[in-house]
This record gives structure tokens, sequence and C-alpha cells, in this order.
């Protein structure tokens, strides 16, 4: 895994930690502009973008090697940790692993109760398609759409170029097994409850059921859980597209000392 940082070192740490099939630049954007006030650290996950060639393990094991991670470079204390869909279900297993490992935490778009009907079908359509579906033709294809129908949605050139390098040269076998343990198998841990954290929990108003039940029990099981629904979108809208929203959202919670 590796990890890159932005901003001084003394600066407050905050970790984002991208989704599935993405890579550490799904934060880049916000990075630069939380970097003026805090130390932005982005890990690429096993199996994604630089780190392809390594396996991809589970939820689990990804939490305790960014862990380690923070203890052996932070002390073990980060000032907010957070993350988009398969993303956020690591942050939540981090919470649950070390209650005082931040202070703050912001979730968007993740799952903490089973799918598996819906990680088969992802499964198989994955192994069918997959190649197809994030070759450098489709990845292409998919950034023209984009920029035709959803021009506020659209990446930025730079954004563009590492999702054009990084999409296509993920291996499948990384997405079947996040299908298969993001998806059809993680539970949200009893230990959260214990985290000190206060979260604030985002999901798109079109987001599937799993999503805003999971957001529901997270809260059941950790009350000091902010919920927002971002009206209009879909799943992981506010981190991966629209970073301005993200940080119109997250800045006044980051600084909110109640």
């Amino acid at each position: 895994m590796k990890f890159h940082e932005f901003g001084d070192k003394d600066f407050p740490p905050i970790l984002l930690i991208h989704g599935g099939g993405s890579s550490w630049w799904n934060y880049l954007r916000q990075a630069r502009i939380l970097s003026e006030k805090y130390r932005v650290i982005l890990p690429t996950l096993n199996g994604h973008g630089e780190e392809c060639q390594l396996n991809y393990v589970s939820t689990e094991d990804s939490a305790q090697e960014i862990l380690n991670y923070v203890r052996q470079n932070y002390d073990g204390k980060l000032f907010a940790i957070g993350g988009v869909s398969l993303g956020g279900q690591i942050a939540m297993e981090l919470l649950s692993l070390d209650s005082e490992i931040a202070e703050k935490a912001i979730i968007d778009g993740s799952i903490c109760i089973p799918q598996p009907r819906l990680a088969k079908i992802s499964i198989f359509l994955v192994s069918l398609f997959g190649k197809l579906m994030f070759s450098q033709f489709s990845c292409k294809l998919q950034l023209g759409i984009m920029n035709k129908f959803y021009p506020k949605l659209a990446y930025p050139d730079e954004i563009k170029n590492y999702y054009m390098e990084d999409m296509s040269r993920t291996p499948i076998k990384t997405l079947v097994t996040i299908y298969r343990t993001y998806m059809g198998c993680y539970k949200l841990k009893s230990g959260i409850s214990a985290s000190k954290a206060q979260v604030l929990y985002i999901y798109g108003e079109k987001e599937l059921n799993g999503v805003k039940e999971s957001a529901r029990l997270f809260q059941k099981m950790h009350p000091d859980t902010i919920l927002y629904e971002a009206k209009g979108y879909n799943h992981g809208y506010l981190s991966a597209y629209l970073p301005q929203e993200w940080l119109t959202l997250v800045v006044p919670f980051l600084e909110n000392n109640d």
C-alpha cells in the first residue's frame, strides 16, 4: 500500500480512502485545498493503481495495514478519517479496531450490511465483461459521456489522465475480491459503539437501499453520527465528482468543536 501526503507535517492529519476500482486521486482535489490547514494522507489500496500488482485481500486486511501505518508515522492518532464506498467501509473498520484513532470521520455511500445476492450478480458480470468494461476504449468512452451529458460531474484533465491510466490496469481479480468481501461479507463490528469519533455519514438520495439501511444501522450502533442525504445524487457523487460540494459540507463538520 502506498501513501501520498500533502500539507505541513505539523498540521492535524486527515486520511481519506478511495473507493474500489479507483485510486488515491479520488480525493486529490479535496486534498490540495485541505492541505492549507491539514496534513492529508491518501493511500492507494493494494490491487489498485500503482499497487495493482499486489493482491487486494479484504476490508479488514486493508484497515489493519492502514492502522499499522498510522501507528508508525502518526503515533496512532489522526484528526479525521474518511472514505467513499469501499474506502468508507475501511474507515468504519478502523474506527472499530481503535476507538481513539480519530476525532472525526466522514463516510460516503458505504455499506455495512452484507448484500450477498447483489455481490453474486456483480461478480458474474465483472468476470464476464470486466476486461471490456475497464478497457482503455471503455474508459475513454465513459469520460466522453460525462463531458457531453454530465459536465457538472466531469473530471479535470489531470484526473482524467490518472483515471485512464489506473482504471484500465485494475486486475479483474481485485474487483471480484472487492465484490465478495465489501459487498457480500462485511458486517459492522460491535466495536464501533466504543468509537469516540463524531461521524458524518453521507449517502445519495438515489443510492441503493442497502446503503441507506447501512447508514441507519451505523447511527443506531454509533449514535454520535450525523446522517446527510445528498439530494438528487447517486453513489459517491460528492466524494468522487463534486469536490467543492463535499468541502462545503465537510469543512464546517471538521471545524465544529461541539
